[in-house]
């Protein structure tokens, strides 16, 4: 069956790979479209430093039922958590999996879901009634909902994130979702206006806007109870902390892709709860596919393209040329 496959670094291709090996009680499914994210681009640039070669890409998955349960009929609409857990770890024994010291991430430690038919344990299938497109966000929406509940985010609270991409909308959806007032800071109009549908209260353009003088303005000179950072460059990843109100909460969602120096005074003198946020919890998967079901995302607004599996390869290539042009893009596999 044909696959998206990364061989090498900038090296992407269609290739033929055996059929999955399947027994029940996993579930067996017929991938329909599979969306690609900032993990997926880094991999590809070679700067993803979890994966490895030849890789079969993808992890946000949305796909139909075929067999191998009882409880889920065939044609049921499924999407699926992507990550595995070893149950004995110190993360797993305190009920956080999705940090697992052993996690595999489809696309990264282990090869993905970019292909036409794969075999999933029960555990690990959500099913829905949404649309197959809405179930290809749940996933990489999920992360940007587990930062917000690592962030203890509450409808008392001022929350900024710091980058709009597929994962910071997440974030500012969740932030929304529990009834916070959210800043969105980013770039690019577009994206911006994006942010605004999914939720955002205010929004500011960190290349024609003073960030520090426009966060003092809208919290009253306190800064934002919660800062998320999103985008994994130094100088977000500081201002984070610099930005934060007294005793607020950073939450760290990706990797910054170069060493961080920090005035290590603020995380005293503030008594800062610094977090790092990995993954998602099969709750956060719950939360997501609520707020979609009730209409609160703005989906088509949120992704860039759909392209077939053929056109895969030459868009992963577009998209590294041009990584701001887009936000989602989604890979149809009929």
């Amino acid at each position: 069956m044909k696959a998206l496959s990364l061989l090498d670094a900038g090296d992407v291709r269609i290739t033929d790979i055996p059929e999955p090996s399947h027994t029940e009680p996993d579930i067996l499914l017929k991938v329909e479209m599979v969306g690609l994210c900032g993990s997926d681009l880094n991999s590809f640039r070679g700067r993803n430093p979890l994966v490895s070669y030849p890789r079969v890409l993808g992890h946000e998955i949305a796909a139909i039922v075929v067999g191998g349960s009882a409880a889920l009929t065939p044609g049921t609409h499924v999407t699926v958590s992507p990550y595995t857990s070893c149950g004995q770890c110190s993360s797993c024994l305190r009920g956080r999996e999705n940090a697992c010291r052993y996690n595999q991430t489809f696309g990264v430690q282990r090869d993905g879901a970019i292909t036409e038919r794969l075999s999933v344990p029960a555990s690990k299938v959500f099913p829905s009634t949404l649309p197959l497109k809405h179930l290809c966000l749940v996933e990489p929406l999920t992360v940007g909902f587990h930062a917000c509940a690592r962030g203890r985010v509450t409808n008392t609270d001022v929350v900024a994130v710091f980058g709009c991409g597929g994962i910071g909308l997440g974030a500012i959806a969740g932030s929304t979702f529990r009834g916070a007032r959210t800043i969105a800071i980013d770039l690019d109009d577009a994206k911006l206006e994006t942010a605004r549908l999914a939720g955002a209260t205010d929004l500011i353009h960190s290349g024609r806007e003073d960030v520090r003088a426009r966060l003092s303005e809208l919290t009253n000179g306190n800064g934002p109870d919660v800062a998320i950072e999103a985008i994994g460059l130094p100088e977000t990843f500081r201002m984070a902390v610099e930005e934060v109100a007294f005793t607020g909460r950073v939450v760290y969602i990706g990797y910054a892709k170069e060493p961080v120096a920090y005035e290590t005074r603020l995380f005293v003198q503030k008594e800062l709860d610094i977090l790092g946020s990995r993954n998602a919890l099969p709750e956060d998967f719950l939360d997501v596919m609520s707020m979609l079901e009730a209409g609160r995302f703005p989906v088509e607004e949120a992704i860039s393209a759909i392209v077939s599996l053929e056109e895969a390869p030459s868009i992963l290539s577009d998209w590294s040329a041009n990584p701001a042009a887009y936000t989602k893009i989604m890979i149809q596999m009929d």
